[in-house]
Order: structure tokens, then C-alpha cells, then sequence
């Protein structure tokens, strides 16, 4: 196989951290090369390195053997490549062609653009209509329009950053055909992904980042997910367990709720019930854009036009807002993490504050005990492995998947009667994943309820006791987790709500 993009020696070094520590390896012409780490392993500085978002301290790149030195994305673009990132950049007012347009460096007409778009998204599997507003669209079509902008520069090669985050598996599939289709046309693909047996069906090749290092390199389809993963945190894997018991008592109950969100482009909760109990683990799964987002606003207490009852351990708190319900017990933890679940520019110690003031007695008489809430931080950190220099370091400085274990360490350890979390493992590695699904069960067996809404279904089946999917705004009746199959589960999810149920 021809040698497309070889990597020599690569060094990169931030104050406190050496992300990237001269790091080694290359891609080949057609080649589907996987790019793996736990995270804060240096993938991310390193795709930036390829992409001209930073530029390394030391060592070389090539390209078809030529230096390959690109100062910023234009550059890369120019060179044939292109990036497809974890979060996409896109604008919900506009419609698909003008975001694409916007991606462009010389957009030719809207009425080419379109042919184009259309041209290419048939070709490759992923239709596509440039005349619909983004904000109309799921969350798999956004990412066909990050992708078919890519595809319009005819790249050489292609970046993926934990692209399947927000697929279905039947998105996945036709994902996975279009990067085939791509791969046998001669485009090489640098894969990042946590899920390990995609790696395996799809990647040729893998090269494991441990601490900034290569620590090794494998061919996926020989590997079993468990070695790769041990591989990428150095140590054995730890599966998450759950300690026996009974559910107690109806922590909390949400009878009828309505609730039309003022954003244009969300989605309306229609008639919403459901109950979980003491020591229980509720599950809801959807494909994103379902009302997800919007459930846990208003069970936490951030939205409060709602109709319907709350009733939070045989209280109504109904017309209570976010800071009432934590104070009583019941915590969230929203999807995104930068922004909602963290302040960006704030510190670590800031963070901690924002969330755990009233549960963990940070202030009194209105003043700060930034001693104790330091402490706080440096617990979080300390208990759910977080890497960063310290509690002064930015939210924004940490690693997507730091950020997630701290933003979950932080409502886990205040001791919620119930919580309440969205996409609890979102972008974190197979290590971060299993400690955070353990740190849930754990809550449930000291006694807290926990619903945890995810798109993960191997994340939910593995950790819920009843399932419950949100479809449009709907929410199925729950039915016991153990034993549902894939086929009743995707029935649930495309809006059979009117299954047999199980009982509760």
C-alpha cells in the first residue's frame, strides 16, 4: 500500500503537559487507519497537528512524500485534507447548502452548490436536500451535511472525530458504507472512536495513544475490543458491577407533563409519564433530537413553563426551580458539557461551586469558603481520575472526556436522592466509561434513584433496570431492561409505544 501521510517524531508540549510526545506513525494510500487513546491521550492535539489548528514544537510531517507543514486549515485543505469533528459547526437558521457554502473557500453559485450537493449525497449514500434548514434536521442528517462538505473537496484524506456519537445503528450502517465506497476510491480515513467494535468491523489498521505516547499498533479485526482497550489505559479493564437489592419507594414521579421549549427548533414533550424508585436505574434511549435535552430541563428545574406534576419524594415541586431541586436532592447533568454542565472560562474550583454551593455548604452568610470548595474540586478530581495540572485549570483546558468524568463526579458525589443525566459517557473512552456506569450504580445501590437518558444502547442495557424510549416527544411505557431484544428496543425508539408492558 502507498504511503499517503507519514508522521515523524511529532512533539507537542502545553505548561504542565506534554500532549503529544514524539509521536510516530503513517498512513497509508486507502488505508482506514484508527487512532486510539483514553482521553487526554493526545488524539486530539494530534489531528489539530494534521489539520494546521496547532502547530507542533518539533518533528515532521509528510504528504505523498512531500513536507507537509500547513499553518492553518486552509492550508490542510489545500493539501487534500479534510475533518469531520465530534461537535458540529453549523447553523440551525440557515439551510444545508448556505452551511455548506459558508465551509467553502470560493462557493461557486446556490443553484451549482445544490446540483453538487445533491449530485454527491446521492452518490454516496447519504441523500440530502440543500433547500432544508438545518434546525429541521436530526442530528444523523447534520452530520451528513459535515460530511458532504468535506466530500466537495474531494479530500485525500479524511478525519473522523467519534463521528457514530449521534447514530442510530441503522445511521451507522449507511455511514460505514459511504467510508467503504470512499476507501475503495482511494480517500484514506483517520478514525477516532471509543467504540471499539466499529474499530474492529471497519478500521485496517490502529495506533493506541497512552499519555501523549504511541504505546503500540494492532490490526483491529485480529484484536478483541477488550485487548484494545487495555491497550489504551495500560491495566486490566474494569466491568461494572451492581450489588443486589430491592427498589424502595417512588423517589420520583412525573405525571402528564407537557412543555413546548422556546427554542424553534426543539422538541415538544407531549404527556410525559413516568416513575423510578429508591435504588432504581431508569433507562430512556431515542435517537437525538427527541425530546432528550428537553426532559431533563424540566426535571431538573431550568424550564418551568411546563404542565403536568413533578413530585420529587412525595413532594410537588412542580413550580420549584433548579436550585430548590438541588437542594432537596434531586441533581442533573446535562449533554453538553461546555457551556451548560460547565462555565468555559471558569476554573475547575469555579465549576464546583456553581453546582454542589447549597449540597456541600461552600458559602456562608453569602461569602465563599473557596478552601472548602477547592477541597470539593480536588476530591472530583482525585475520585474520578480527572487529568488536568489542577483545580485552577479552565473548564475549556480539559479533554472533552475530562470534562464529562468532573461533571459527573461532581453530582455524584453530593449525594443526590435522584439523578438525572443525559449522554452520561459521551466522547469518553472504555476506562472513563465503565468507572462513570459504575459510579451510577453505585448511587442506586446507596438508595438514589437514577434516570439516565442515553443513546447508547449497550450503555443502557447494561446498566438499567426498566427501559423507557422517547420518540417525538413521547415517552413508551418503561418495560424491565433484562431480556428486551434489539427488535423491541428499535420498535420502542420508531414510536411502538403501545407494546405490552411489563410491570414495574
Amino acid at each position: 500500500m502507498n504511503e499517503l501521510l507519514k508522521i515523524n517524531g511529532l512533539t507537542k508540549a502545553y505548561p504542565g503537559v506534554v500532549a503529544n510526545d514524539s509521536v510516530s506513525f503513517t498512513i497509508g494510500t486507502g488505508e482506514v487507519h484508527a487512532l486510539l487513546g483514553e482521553n487526554g491521550a493526545g488524539k486530539s492535539t494530534l489531528v489539530k497537528m494534521i489539520y494546521g489548528l496547532v502547530k507542533p514544537d518539533s518533528g515532521t510531517m509528510h504528504m505523498r512524500g512531500a513536507p507537509f507543514t500547513p499553518t492553518n486549515p486552509k492550508d490542510a485543505r489545500a493539501s487534500g485534507v479534510a475533518m469531520v469533528f465530534q461537535h458540529f459547526s453549523l447553523f440551525e437558521a440557515l439551510n444545508v447548502a448556505e452551511n455548506v457554502a459558508l465551509g467553502m473557500e470560493n462557493p461557486p453559485k446556490m443553484s451549482e452548490l445544490a446540483r453538487s450537493i445533491r449530485e454527491v449525497s446521492e452518490t454516496y449514500g447519504l441523500p440530502l436536500d440543500p433547500d432544508r434548514i438545518v434546525g429541521d434536521l436530526s442530528a444523523g442528517e447534520r452530520q451528513r451535511v459535515e460530511i458532504i462538505r468535506c466530500l466537495l473537496q474531494d479530500p485525500k484524506l479524511l478525519i473522523m472525530d467519534e463521528p457514530t456519537s449521534v447514530l442510530t445503528p441503522q445511521e451507522v450502517e449507511i455511514l460505514f458504507t459511504t467510508l467503504r465506497k470512499l476507501q475503495s476510491e482511494g480517500t484514506s480515513i483517520l478514525y477516532i472512536s471509543h467504540k471499539l467494535e466499529e474499530i474492529r468491523a471497519l478500521c485496517d489498521e490502529a495506533t493506541i495513544l497512552r499519555l501523549g505516547k504511541v504505546v503500540g499498533e494492532c490490526d483491529p479485526k485480529a484484536t478483541t475490543a477488550r485487548e484494545m482497550a487495555e491497550l489504551m489505559v495500560g491495566a486490566t479493564l474494569h466491568t461494572p458491577t451492581r450489588e443486589g437489592g430491592e427498589a424502595g419507594e417512588i423517589l420520583l414521579e412525573v405525571r402528564g407533563l407537557d412543555f413546548a421549549p422556546a427554542n424553534p427548533f426543539g422538541t415538544r414533550l407531549k404527556n410525559v409519564t413516568m416513575e423510578v424508585r429508591a435504588g432504581e436505574v431508569l433507562g430512556i434511549g431515542g435517537v437525538a433530537g427527541n425530546g432528550q435535552d428537553e426532559l431533563l430541563s424540566v426535571l431538573s428545574g431550568e424550564a418551568r413553563t411546563a404542565t403536568g406534576s413533578v413530585i420529587f419524594d412525595g413532594q410537588d415541586i412542580s413550580d420549584t426551580g433548579a436550585n430548590t431541586r438541588r437542594t432537596l436532592g434531586l441533581l442533573a447533568a446535562p449533554e453538553e458539557r461546555l457551556g451548560h454542565a460547565a462555565a468555559p472560562n471558569m476554573s475547575l474550583t469555579e465549576n464546583a461551586l456553581l453546582t454542589a454551593n447549597s449540597r456541600k455548604n461552600l458559602s456562608q452568610n453569602s461569602f465563599i469558603n473557596w478552601k472548602k470548595t477547592e477541597g470539593f474540586a480536588q476530591e472530583v478530581i482525585k475520585a474520578f481520575d480527572v487529568r488536568t495540572p489542577s483545580a485552577a485549570s479552565a473548564a475549556r483546558s480539559l479533554s472533552g472526556g475530562n470534562l464529562q468524568k468532573f461533571v459527573i463526579g461532581r453530582e455524584v458525589l453530593q449525594d443526590p436522592k435522584v439523578f438525572v443525566v443525559n449522554q452520561p459517557t459521551w466522547g469518553v473512552d472504555a476506562s472513563a466509561a465503565a468507572q462513570i456506569r459504575q459510579s451510577l450504580l453505585d448511587l442506586a445501590a446507596k438508595g438514589a434513584a437514577v434516570v439516565c437518558i442515553s443513546q447508547d444502547l449497550d450503555e443502557l442495557m447494561e446498566i438499567s433496570d426498566h427501559f423507557a424510549a422517547l420518540n417525538e416527544g413521547r415517552l413508551s411505557p418503561p418495560r424491565v431492561a433484562k431480556g428486551l431484544t434489539v427488535e423491541e428496543i428499535g420498535l420502542m425508539m420508531g414510536g411502538a409505544h403501545d407494546m405490552e408492558v411489563a410491570e414495574i
